[in-house]
């Protein structure tokens, strides 16, 4: 019954992280087109997808907390049983853990990604301003 529960808690990690991670397929995509605006955009895409499944599947399936289920914790205590109430718990428990990791990972791409889009916006208006003053001393200088 153990073995039936990791596999349907991995199962379930991997199905809900491959939903969030086509969810924000494109977001991340365009994102990184924007920062970075080079072939390496896509490199950094295909690696926050994996860190995306990383991250998802190792908080969904929560071996320290499935352990409960082969040992005991202490030496007057049974080793739980996995009845229904203790499997809706845990069906439950890896959708709400996948989903909490993806959130916290996602959080900090794009505080990341944000910082970035800043100082790349800001090194594109400081260049565009600074040719913006350049036309502007040629065309007194032709007067």
């Amino acid at each position: 019954m153990f073995f039936t529960l990791l596999f349907v808690t991995f199962l379930l990690s991997v199905a809900v992280s491959f939903a969030v991670v086509k969810t924000f397929d494109k977001p991340v995509a365009a994102i990184f087109a924007r920062i970075i605006q080079d072939t390496i955009a896509s490199v950094w895409q295909k690696y926050i997808t994996f860190a995306a499944y990383v991250v998802g599947i190792s908080g969904g399936v929560r071996i320290y907390q499935l352990e409960r289920y082969i040992s005991a914790p202490d030496k007057d205590r049974e080793v739980l049983a996995l009845n229904m109430e203790r499997w809706t718990l845990e069906v439950y428990r890896t959708i709400i853990e996948t989903l909490q990791s993806l959130a916290w990972m996602y959080l900090v791409v794009f505080i990341f990604a944000l910082i970035a889009y800043v100082i790349v916006r800001g090194f594109e208006l400081r260049h565009a301003h600074q040719r913006g003053d350049s036309r502007s001393e040629k065309s007194e200088g032709d007067d």
